[in-house]
């Protein structure tokens, strides 16, 4: 009987180590688009770049540098595309301002 307590017990002490965590973003209805940002890190050095990973319409795209002065943003390739009219873009460049 203690056997199998102690079997229940390893099992349920392991399973806990393998629950996933709440995964929280922040999303936006922004211009007709739900715009979530997944992940978002300032630069240090160029206050005005972001670095995120973000959804738009539930569409993950993967990790790319915003660049809020010149409103670029670059593919992990070293593509730079401008900013369009209503781009999620400026909801990133926003995301810090006071």
């Amino acid at each position: 009987m203690k056997l199998i307590k102690g079997i229940i017990l390893g099992i349920l002490i392991i399973l806990t180590f393998f629950t996933s965590s709440a995964y929280a973003s922040f999303c936006r209805n922004y211009h007709e688009q739900l715009v979530c940002i997944l992940s978002i890190k300032r630069s240090a050095k160029n206050y005005w770049e972001y670095r995120a990973s973000i959804s738009v319409n539930n569409i993950v795209r993967p990790i790319e540098i915003y660049d809020c002065r010149q409103k670029i943003r670059i593919q992990q390739k070293g593509v730079s595309i401008p900013f369009k009219i209503n781009d999620p873009g400026e909801l990133i460049c926003s995301f810090f301002k006071k």
